[in-house]
């Protein structure tokens, strides 16, 4: 009894973990595609799971894909306060980033895939798109150590009545419960913002498509 309820709960998250990372990718020209996908994934989650992914992809269906594409932009990556990179909530641009992204290669590869060669893999869609289709295991866990980073990027979207806050709101309800010291950490990081940059790094290469430019994100499509 006790392990086919364990079953059916991972089963849940992988599909919450698949439609949040179709949502949260880049809107290109196959977001509609993307879109119906996470529709079909919603079929299979109990409606309280499912009402709040539905909520963003009818939102994003509501808008053109120029426009939606501009705030994606805007939203993600023109500025620190909302950033989709886990580790530069935790670390900034900072050496020991470096050592915290290589936990996330190192996951990957310990799961017998590539870490992808065109984002860096502490990228949030692509650690979600890691625990819904290849280690649900070991990408809870990445996504359990980096909740006060989730949480922190669910606020900022939040303040800013941004249409993907159901979105994460989704993600964190798979996590364990956010403590008051989990959720005072998150509200001080955004109202202070990730630590300042200190030392550049370039990225991982990474197997999701790469990004159009320096601003724009990639879209998660899966690991290999």
């Amino acid at each position: 009894m006790m392990r086919g309820r364990t079953a059916r709960r991972t089963a849940e998250h992988r599909l919450v973990w698949q439609a949040a990372s179709l949502l949260l990718a880049y809107p290109d020209d196959e977001q509609s595609a993307r879109l119906d996908l996470v529709t079909q994934l919603c079929a299979h989650l109990p409606p309280e799971r499912a009402r709040p992914l539905l909520s963003v992809a009818d939102a994003l269906r509501a808008i053109a894909e120029n426009v939606a594409a501009q705030q994606y932009v805007e939203t993600f990556d023109l500025r620190r306060r909302a950033t989709l990179l886990l580790t530069y909530w935790t670390d900034g641009d900072t050496r020991n980033r470096g050592m915290s992204m290589l936990a996330f290669t190192e996951a990957y590869r310990g799961a017998g895939v590539t870490p992808p060669d065109n984002e860096v893999p502490d990228h949030l869609p692509v650690v979600l798109e890691f625990a819904a289709t290849v280690d649900p295991v070991a990408g809870a866990a990445l996504l359990t150590a980096y909740r006060r980073a989730i949480h922190a990027i669910g606020l900022a979207l939040a303040d800013e009545d941004s249409l993907y806050t159901p979105a994460l709101a989704a993600v964190t309800a798979t996590l364990p419960p956010a403590t008051e010291q989990d959720l005072g950490w998150a509200r001080r990081l955004v109202d202070a913002g990730p630590a300042a940059e200190a030392v550049g790094l370039a990225p991982f290469t990474l197997t999701v498509p790469p990004r159009r430019d320096a601003r724009e994100p990639a879209v998660a499509k899966g690991l290999r």
